[in-house]
């Protein structure tokens, strides 16, 4: 559909691919930012999914991640020997560990998080006081959709 919108029975729909290429866009101003930043963003994608999940076995973050099992393992393994990360034995089960950040995996994660604030930042400072409103009820609309989504 490209730039089009899409329309169904007279009723406008989200372009979701015009969405997608926004975000990406975004994505990338945002992460360039943080190139300076010494960890690199596969693994600052692995800190950030730990924070949001909490302690997790390395399968849970795999499947939350959409990646293998092996490749996890080998993520965090790297991030481990950083810092970042701790692994702690799962009380639930004796053979499981548990992935948690670690409070120097913490401060890697909000000085990566700040740089990419302050990247895009300046693009939001343009806004007047109507789209500002209007972008942050989009955002909310984004996040419960992604909070709570519709079954498969």
């Amino acid at each position: 559909m490209g730039n089009e919108k899409q329309v169904d029975a007279g009723r406008e729909q989200v372009d979701t691919d015009a969405f997608l290429r926004s975000v990406a866009r975004l994505h990338r101003l945002a992460t360039r930012n943080a190139a300076n930043l010494d960890v690199p963003p596969a693994q600052m994608r692995l800190l950030a999914l730990v924070s949001d999940l909490g302690p997790a076995r390395i399968g849970d973050l795999a499947e939350a991640d959409h990646s293998s099992q092996p490749t996890m393992t080998t993520q965090v393994q790297r991030a481990e020997a950083h810092g970042w990360l701790t692994r702690t034995p799962d009380p639930d089960d004796a053979r499981a560990s548990l992935i948690a950040l670690s409070p120097k995996g913490g401060r890697q994660l909000a000085a990566a998080r700040a740089a990419r604030t302050a990247a895009i930042a300046p693009l939001f400072a343009e806004l007047g006081p109507r789209d500002a409103a209007t972008l942050n009820r989009a955002v909310a609309i984004v996040d419960r959709l992604l909070t709570n989504p519709s079954p498969d």
